[in-house]
């Protein structure tokens, strides 16, 4: 097996148990290395760190698998892995729908699999787990029975580890379009071309969050997509639900998912812009019991970490304009290189500017069948903050 050995001088980072070396923290490589070679991983000066899978090709030149020298990296280990991550999410309660696999907090990089009851919808990342596809379909075939699995690889990502975006089965045809239920709702989810997987299960429990603040409210929601926090809203007790999503699809979606659950009179769903709409109804005078703000990820570089500070701040000023008196602002965030303790300050930033008081009701993360590993910011990326704005 080839051989990777770290330079004498790095941070412990990997010692400590961050699965990702980069290229420039390599000191030097023994053996052949092939894009997806499976390599074990020394120190300087020989000490056993890890064994994982490579890509020259990659800035990360090796993400590990296992700590255990005594481990293979077989079929066998993809289905020992997998069957370990659906005991947990088990143990917590997500049994129907969850995060099946979560990249590196499941120790198995760059590999996401999210299960909608019986039908599962994978990404592989990097090259390295792409190759082991087929021991990961015949994992969940062995633990699942699965009535059909589903691959969205269509992200650019892929192309820095040299691979194709694409899409597509990997089991039986399927009807994409399925029915989820949720804290006894239900959504249609589109597998196919719907957002990432298809379905935001991170804010699941956070969507219950809102059931006692949006009794009897008028309710705005901004960058709704799909509608489940609005109609999450409305089965709470709203009473008016606006949404608003630059997307056409997604208003309609949303649209039809009030309907299936019998919200269409109080779900009303707009196609605008919220940046420019939220700014004009706060000059219009507009007020809103609650206002919930859900936008996507506004920077995935450093280089931008400024610009998403001020999208972030912005956003949420407009929302707190909104705001009547004693009402309540919910606001997320999912872009991971803003991290709570800055998150907190943007939104204490925004409320100065507002010339508002805020008083914290909850703050919390993304749902437990997506977790956490400490020391490693790239697991911990969404904020969920719910304040009353006095």
């Amino acid at each position: 097996m080839t051989t990777v050995y770290l330079k004498k001088k790095i941070s412990r980072r990997i010692e400590n148990g961050h699965p990702w070396v980069f290229a420039n923290e390599v000191g030097k490589v023994e053996g052949p290395l092939d894009g997806g070679d499976i390599v074990d991983l020394l120190t300087h000066d020989g000490k056993f760190v890890g064994r994982g899978y490579a890509n020259p090709r990659s800035q990360i030149l090796v993400r590990i698998l296992t700590r255990n020298r005594q481990e293979e990296i077989n079929e066998g280990f993809f289905l020992n892995r997998i069957s370990e991550a659906w005991r947990y999410r088990q143990q917590l309660g997500y049994t129907e729908n969850c995060r099946l696999i979560f990249g590196e907090a499941d120790f198995l990089p760059a590999l996401i699999i999210d299960k909608f009851n019986d039908y599962f919808v994978l990404q592989t990342l990097a090259l390295g787990i792409d190759i082991w596809k087929p021991a990961i379909v015949k994992a969940l075939e062995t633990i699942f029975q699965p009535k059909g699995i589903y691959e969205r690889n269509d992200v650019p990502v892929r192309e820095l580890e040299g691979l194709p975006q694409h899409k597509g089965f990997l089991s039986a045809p399927f009807d994409t379009n399925i029915i989820i239920n949720e804290n006894g709702l239900r959504f249609h989810v589109d597998v196919e071309n719907g957002q990432k997987t298809g379905y935001f299960l991170d804010q699941q429990d956070n969507r219950r969050a809102i059931q006692h603040i949006v009794k009897g409210a008028d309710v705005l929601g901004a960058f709704t997509y799909t509608g489940t926090f609005e109609i999450h809203a409305a089965h709470y007790g709203a009473k008016s639900v606006l949404g608003l999503d630059i997307s056409e699809s997604a208003v309609t979606q949303a649209t039809r998912n009030a309907e299936l659950n019998g919200y269409g009179d109080i779900c009303t769903f707009q196609a605008v812009n919220a940046f420019d709409v939220l700014k004009q109804w706060a000059k219009d005078g507009r007020q809103y019991d609650v206002v919930m703000l859900d936008p996507p990820a506004f920077t995935k570089s450093r280089e931008n970490i400024q610009k998403a500070i001020t999208g972030y701040k912005e956003i949420n000023l407009r929302g707190m304009k909104l705001v009547k008196k004693g009402g309540f602002l919910v606001t997320t965030s999912c872009t991971n290189l803003v991290q709570p303790e800055l998150f907190l300050e943007i939104i204490e930033m925004a409320a100065k500017d507002a010339k508002r008081t805020l008083r914290q009701v909850v703050f919390q993360t993304q749902a437990s069948d997506h977790p956490i590993i400490w020391g490693q910011e790239n697991t911990h990326y969404l904020k969920f903050l719910i304040v009353q704005v006095l």
